[in-house]
């Protein structure tokens, strides 16, 4: 009996011995997201003045800002929609901007606006269209999307729209719309139109023929 101990003592230590040898497998569930997916910083109720080269270029404002710092390239996102007021160099409002979504690419400097984009200038311009991008290297903006462009003068629309930041020089293509006769002529007009020369009426020039006599 007592042999038949040692022997049932020496396989139970061999049994708990294999066990202890074996590799502890650690429990831990998978990330949800990539890495590259989650913003490094995420603010809530934003009121902030951004600048472009030392000078107040724009106020925005929005409910959610997230950053992100680890895509590439980096980029704001403003998901929850954003409301920018534009300044000229001497801090006055040159015009207002709405959207329901923006994204903005730190490294080209570039906005990229989505939704139901709005804009209202001082001089009472309106556009509206459901993208726009903001240049700010080259300082313009321009659409591929369908615009509508609503002055005190005039009413355009067109599939692709410039202009400079100021929203003072701009062209639409394919654009119809009602127009005015200083839209060709170029009459008070800072983006006169050049006038198609199928369109003028050239009045033939008449010969010279012999005076017929008078009857009497």
């Amino acid at each position: 009996m007592k042999s038949k101990s040692i022997v049932f003592v020496i396989v139970l230590m061999q049994i708990l011995g294999f066990v202890s040898c074996e590799k502890q497998t650690e429990h831990i569930a998978p990330a949800i997201y990539d890495r590259d997916s989650v913003p490094t910083m995420t603010t809530y109720g934003v009121n902030q003045l951004i600048s472009d080269s030392g000078v107040i270029k724009y106020r925005i404002v929005t409910e959610r800002w997230e950053i992100y710092q680890n895509t590439t390239p980096q980029k704001f996102v403003f998901r929850k929609g954003a409301f920018l007021e534009q300044f000229d160099e001497s801090f006055h409002v040159q015009s207002f901007i709405q959207c329901d979504t923006a994204y903005y690419n730190i490294d080209a400097q570039l906005w990229e606006l989505r939704g139901r984009v709005r804009i209202l200038t001082k001089d009472g311009l309106k556009f509206s269209s459901e993208e726009l991008f903001l240049d700010r290297r080259a300082h313009e903006m321009y659409s591929h999307r369908f615009s509508k462009l609503v002055t005190p003068e005039r009413t355009l629309q067109g599939s692709y729209f410039k202009s400079d930041e100021r929203m003072t020089k701009y062209i639409v293509t394919n654009s119809r719309g009602s127009f005015e006769k200083s839209d060709f002529t170029g009459e008070n007009d800072t983006t006169s139109a050049p006038t198609d020369s199928t369109n003028v009426f050239l009045r033939p020039q008449a010969s010279p023929r012999p005076k017929l006599p008078t009857t009497p």
